[in-house]
């Protein structure tokens, strides 16, 4: 939408969620497609966005449909957060179709998208970079080229690493807060004022003490996202203690149903007060 409005023409808009991709095309005088192929034939620039690994490796398939038919002289620009080498291998299989492809990883959120704001780190090659600048710059308030393919998602997987260690540890201290009979309100005042704050206790503490938790980063992703970087780790042989403890939390909600809230929905693990499957919670809106 916010591409649409900046003047970019959307040739087409595909996704598994059919009624609302035909939604965003009526909005943006797109044609909605049912294949892949039809996406890759229709536009110069696809920008792709997935939940996980396997289907990245699904949009990018060597034989039925997809977005390699035909590929030839198109630029990817694929946004979702998945394991690096990943995106190292679809850098290959587009250059091997005769395409150009770049990882532009979104440190932000659905609101950013929206009103192009989001920060963006970018890996590949430099030629395919500035190729996509101009569509990149519009869809950002901060624009970084990190390196080659995969060294963008490396980053991208340190950054929601270090975020979910915070939001587990904010859930930690609110609960705590709520069992000691503290004012949590006055609690994420003075946590604002002293080196217990951070950006996620902006976005998400009145969220976990309110308990809303719509959807906007979900603790399924966030339980993705972490194993990324403790598998990261691994390899590095590098042991993370806390990486891997607020793994296991968000493991914990994806395991207790409790996926689809958003990662503020981890306080529901910590706060005293609640029992995460039987008590009513704000769910995703």
């Amino acid at each position: 939408m916010h591409l649409h409005e900046r003047g970019f023409r959307i040739a087409t808009v595909y996704d598994r969620a059919g009624a609302a991709a035909a939604d965003v095309a009526r909005a943006t005088g797109a044609r909605y497609v049912e294949r892949l192929a039809d996406v890759t034939q229709s536009a110069d620039v696809i920008i792709t966005v997935v939940s996980d690994d396997d289907a990245m490796r699904q949009i990018f398939a060597s034989s039925g449909d997809s977005l390699l038919s035909g590929a030839a002289d198109k630029l990817f620009v694929n946004c979702a957060t998945i394991t690096p080498s990943v995106h190292v291998d679809v850098e290959r299989f587009a250059n091997a179709a005769g395409a150009d492809a770049i990882e532009a990883c979104m440190a932000s959120s659905i609101d950013q998208a929206r009103h192009g704001t989001l920060y963006l780190m970018v890996g590949g090659k430099r030629e395919a970079f500035e190729r996509a600048r101009p569509l990149l710059e519009a869809l950002s308030a901060s624009l970084r080229y990190i390196g080659n393919a995969g060294r963008a998602a490396q980053v991208k997987a340190l950054v929601n690493m270090v975020m979910n260690v915070n939001t587990a540890g904010l859930a930690e201290g609110l609960g705590l807060g709520e069992a000691l009979g503290l004012d949590l309100t006055m609690l994420r005042d003075v946590f604002a004022q002293t080196g217990a704050a951070s950006r996620v206790l902006e976005t998400d503490g009145a969220d976990m003490q309110n308990r809303d938790h719509a959807t906007y980063f979900s603790a399924a992703h966030a339980a993705k996202d972490s194993g990324i970087a403790t598998a990261l780790a691994d390899d590095a042989d590098l042991v993370l203690p806390l990486a891997e403890a607020a793994a296991a939390q968000y493991e914990s909600m994806v395991m207790l149903g409790l996926g689809d809230l958003d990662k503020s929905g981890v306080a529901e693990l910590t706060f005293p007060s609640r029992r995460a499957k039987n008590e009513s919670i704000t769910r995703p809106r």
